[in-house]
């Protein structure tokens, strides 16, 4: 279920990163970017992979905090340890841990 999850947030968030990326550097110059009044220190290839990487996890955290989001309260709420094996202090709520 985690696995599957975590395929909604990233493989959305590299087409995205990689839309942003063709948006972005359509406009802009890697040469022309400065950093604290410098010029960066890298390559073109490095400025864009640099950027998609950014952009990536940018979206990637907004996809992660959407699902974190969507999460049910039982899903919030659930104890992970199975039924029997409870300790008695594991009963959030009344039974919602059942």
């Amino acid at each position: 279920m985690w696995t599957q999850r975590l395929m909604w947030i990233a493989w959305p968030a590299f087409l995205m990163a990689g839309v942003l990326e063709m948006l972005v550097f359509a406009l802009v110059d890697p040469h022309d970017l400065h950093w604290f009044g410098q010029p960066l220190a890298l390559s073109r290839q490095g400025v864009y992979t640099l950027a998609f990487f950014v952009f990536w996890c940018v979206t990637a955290a907004a996809g992660a905090l959407t699902t974190l989001l969507s999460l049910s309260p039982f899903e919030v709420n659930r104890c992970p340890v199975p039924h029997d094996e409870r300790p008695q202090d594991c009963r959030k709520n009344g039974d919602a841990c059942r």
